[in-house]
């Protein structure tokens, strides 16, 4: 008779287990880090366009207290708010009533790109 050879298995996971289990994290720390990345890149936007809008208000605000009508036309500014340049244009344009004038406060970055308009309306007193 021959002797029965008796069965070892050892426990555990073979290579392609392990390597499919490294590949998903992969993926999913791939992922996260460029959630992340959104989520930063995001912060610093909202933090650009909060500083762009307190000079725009800042700019309207000092047109409304000197109680001047202000003429038609542009008038570029520039404004500093937490340690960063904004370049600022304010267009003045005439409404149908002649008795009041719209004011838009556009600002960009450094670079030039758009951040923020906004917009009142100026009466004669």
């Amino acid at each position: 008779m021959r002797p029965q050879r008796a069965s070892i298995r050892t426990p555990g996971f073979t290579l392609i287990e392990v390597l499919v289990a490294l590949a998903i994290v992969a993926i999913t720390l791939a992922a996260g880090l460029r959630a992340a990345g959104s989520v930063t890149n995001n912060a610093q936007r909202l933090i650009e366009v909060s500083a762009a809008q307190w000079c725009a208000d800042n700019q309207l605000a000092a047109l409304r207290l000197s109680k001047a009508f202000p003429g038609v036309g542009d008038a570029e500014f520039t404004c500093e708010q937490l340690g960063r340049t904004y370049k600022g244009v304010l267009r003045t344009r005439p409404t149908p009533n002649p008795l009041f004038r719209r004011v838009d406060a556009a600002l960009s970055d450094e670079a030039g790109l758009p951040l923020v308009t906004l917009s009142t309306v100026l009466g004669r007193l």
